[in-house]
């Protein structure tokens, strides 16, 4: 029985690649440095599994910005637009990769960073390969034989860990009509055969291909790409042990052809689809997402094909059920025996934070629910863990860790902390009334229009203004104690006043108060509801060096006490300028949580939902006009197959008019969403019934308006003008040329003119610059 780990956290332990990183880009730290930090990270990463019992250990996981991104470089798969950078500037690789995630604007270039959208259902970012009819590939680097050889050397049992060729078309985008990106396999195709020919040189045994694609819904023409690639690297290099990984959901309509594919280990995803063990070891159809229909595929102990359970939830944070897991273990171990199986997380732990053991005793999280967590190191123990017990290795201690398991679950089910009759009550009592506002938008519309007052192509931001040094430094000083809470609001009410003077200044129309009272959009009410815990070192990736912290719900929420209020009056008493209202709404909240998982997460969404809607009518009282309750996360949340995204679609949807209705026709409620493909759920966009919906535009190019104008939206919409996610400042001219694109689609009266997200990780001086060619841009458009 072998253990393995599918992928590790590359950000280090105290988030040293961010700290390197950022450094780097602002010219503070040398490119050996870096590249030392990176090093050091890999090989602490590589001995941290291997003393945690982990038998194959996954290399070529590592990246300074992004796995996808990295691929594209590896196959040479770099838009035409870089080409003279490459030729004048002779960029290292590392830069090549910084300047095509984050675009390139010095030395004479001015150019556009790729696209960028969520990794499947996470709130993880990848950067989106661009193809074209006649896209070329070639070997460009050569990072997967560098890092399995500086496994090797160092004594790890290494296995290189590869973006399969098939899920990496699937994940681009074609940049120009005329042609479907699997038709690039052929060309593709070669370039992989060529990195494993170098592996196979350099003595790797074991190859993981990652193909999370075959969680998809995926047309017959599409499986058949899959058997004939798959097909052709195994009678190139026979000997290799392939392992094919895809996670997040059940392998479904694909799994027959997934078991038909010649490789030695499969991976399953037994978290999120724990029906498709028995699929799979009883002959079903796997027609129906691991439902169990007979005969389908025949009998599988006949085969030698070895199958991976991920039985260790690789996305979330709570500590592994042992009795669960062994269930599943001895199930597989009775009908195709132990040497077949193989134990592992259900994904990469590239979600999780990286270790619990660095939340000490410091009050951020509470003893009785840190005992119920496990993070990417305590996973990793209990990947092993359960192999000792699955074998009887080691009986006398792991009956103990058994034990203290099951007593751990135990106090979770029945602890105080977790269930509250009065939100109970609350959510039992909703009607359809509370999740649909008075009057429909038309009519809202024109009250609207009359109460505010707003110019043609009215500007505006998505909420947040950099979070500089200064107040970063200001709120930890608060939070140990160096400041009262009157010296803390008094410097925060300077910077409040400071961002609405300028934006004054400079002529923006509806104003935000810049929240550098917030942490984070999420953490920021978690840790004003009820039924929230945080942590003070549980960050993960979200892109490139942004790391985020993400809240943990682990019992019922409610709101004690107004959220905002206090912060969007203080505004708005400054200005006689609107001033936006900023909440975060209740599906991103759940989104972008670790969430419990002892009930339904519609009904936590709900409880959240109920929540925001307290601070919203507050708000409302308090005179506040527009309220924006961001929602970037609804899309994300998606299931993988379109077979379950109604269900979803229903309570999501429901969750943020619940959040909005509780107002009059003439507040002016907007919503935010960013990288988001809206053609497939424009009508459930449209069922929300925000007054104003703001979204990511500026990388597509404006392609993500097609939806809106096809559809016809009734509402209004600020289609994102530049990108925010970018260093470079774009020009006047670029912005006007954009928001004339959307005026081809979408009537003037509905546009509204502002960039695609929050400005919390720029620096000022950037975002005035870009921001006061905003505002010209919508002046010249008037």
């Amino acid at each position: 029985m072998q253990t393995h780990n599918l992928g590790y956290p590359r950000i280090g332990s105290r988030r040293e690649l961010k700290w390197a990183s950022e450094q780097y880009w602002a010219g503070q730290l040398p490119a050996g440095q870096l590249m030392l930090t990176g090093r050091n990270i890999r090989l602490q990463n590589w001995q941290l599994q291997k003393d945690a019992g982990i038998d194959l250990i996954p290399c070529n996981d590592f990246s300074f910005y992004d796995q996808v991104l990295d691929t594209s470089l590896m196959v040479g798969a770099i838009p035409e637009r870089y080409h003279a950078l490459m030729e004048q500037q002779q960029l290292p690789d590392v830069d090549l990769l910084f300047a095509m995630a984050r675009g390139y604007q010095k030395d004479g270039h001015d150019i556009t960073a790729m696209e960028m959208t969520k990794w499947f259902d996470t709130n993880y970012h990848y950067i989106v390969p661009e193809f074209t009819a006649g896209q070329q590939f070639t070997l460009f680097t050569n990072k997967v034989l560098n890092e399995f050889t500086e496994a090797k050397k160092a004594g790890f049992n290494a296995k290189p860990v590869l973006l399969g060729p098939v899920s990496y078309l699937l994940l681009g985008k074609e940049k120009e009509e005329g042609f479907h990106r699997l038709e690039l396999i052929k060309r593709l195709l070669p370039v992989y055969l060529e990195v494993l020919e170098k592996l196979d040189d350099a003595k790797a045994f074991y190859v993981q291909f990652d193909e999370p694609c075959l969680s998809l819904d995926l047309t017959k023409e599409e499986q058949q790409v899959f058997v004939k690639t798959y097909q052709e690297i195994k009678s190139k290099f026979p000997n290799l042990h392939l392992i094919l990984a895809s996670y997040f959901e059940c392998y479904g309509p694909n799994l027959r052809t997934a078991l038909s594919l010649p490789v030695q280990t499969i991976h399953l995803d037994l978290v999120r689809c724990p029906s498709q063990l028995e699929d799979i070891l009883s002959g079903g159809s796997g027609d129906s997402a691991g439902s169990g229909n007979p005969a389908g595929f025949g009998d599988f102990k006949k085969t030698k094909t070895n199958l991976s359970l991920g039985v260790v939830d690789g996305r979330n944070i709570w500590k592994n059920d042992y009795q669960q897991s062994l269930a599943f273990i001895d199930k597989a171990i009775k009908i195709i025996g132990p040497d077949r199986v193989w134990i592992a997380p259900s994904c990469s732990l590239l979600h999780s934070p990286c270790d619990l053991d660095l939340e000490t005793n410091d009050g951020t999280l509470p003893p009785e629910i840190r005992q119920w967590l496990a993070f990417a190191k305590q996973k990793l123990t209990e990947v092993a863990t359960l192999k000792k017990l699955a074998t009887g290795e080691d009986a006398s201690v792991t009956h103990k860790q058994l034990e203290d398991n099951i007593q751990s679950h135990q106090s979770r089910k029945t602890s105080p902390l977790i269930h509250n009759k009065t939100v109970s009550g609350r959510v039992a009592a909703i009607t359809e009334k509370d999740a649909r506002r008075d009057h429909p938008f038309h009519i809202r519309k024109d009250k609207q229009h009359k109460a505010l007052a707003l110019p043609l192509f009215p500007t505006t931001t998505i909420g947040s203004f950099p979070q500089t040094t200064e107040v970063r430094s200001l709120r930890a000083r608060f939070k140990k104690g160096e400041l009262t809470q009157a010296q803390y609001d008094q410097l925060i009410e300077k910077e409040t006043e400071d961002a609405i003077r300028w934006q004054e200044q400079v002529g923006i129309d509806v104003l935000v108060h810049g929240e550098f009272e917030r942490n984070d959009m999420v953490e920021y009410f978690g840790e004003q509801l009820a039924g929230f815990a945080f942590t003070k070192n549980g960050w993960v990736q979200s892109y490139g060096s942004r790391c985020v912290k993400p809240p943990i719900i682990f019992g019922d929420v409610y709101r004690p006490t107004p959220m905002t209020v206090r912060w969007s009056s203080f505004a708005q008493g400054l200005t006689s300028k609107l001033v936006k209202g900023m909440l975060t709404g209740p599906v991103t909240i759940l989104q972008w949580s670790f969430v419990r998982n002892d009930q339904p997460r519609s009904l936590t969404a709900t409880q959240i939902a109920l929540a925001i809607r307290d601070e919203v009518i507050d708000l409302e009282k308090a005179g506040i006009k527009i309220i924006q309750i961001d929602e970037p996360a609804i899309r994300e949340g998606l299931p993988l197959r379109k077979a379950n995204w109604q269900e979803y679609l229903e309570w999501a949807v429901k969750a943020f008019r619940i959040s909005a209705s509780g107002v009059q026709d003439e507040t002016q409620i907007h919503t935010h969403m960013c990288y988001s493909e809206f053609n497939d759920i424009i009508q459930n966009i449209a069922d929300m019934d925000a007054d104003v919906i703001t979204i990511e535009c500026s990388r597509s190019q404006m392609e993500l308006l097609d939806a809106f104008a096809s559809f016809n939206y009734p509402n209004e919409i600020g289609p994102g003008v530049y990108d925010i996610h970018s260093p470079r400042v774009p020009s006047r001219a670029e912005m006007v040329a954009l928001i004339e694109k959307a005026r081809a689609v979408i009537p003037s009266d509905q546009l509204w003119v502002n960039p695609d997200c929050g400005l919390k990780t720029r620096h000022w001086p950037e975002t005035k610059q870009a921001l006061m060619e905003m505002v010209e841009a919508a002046h010249s458009l008037r």
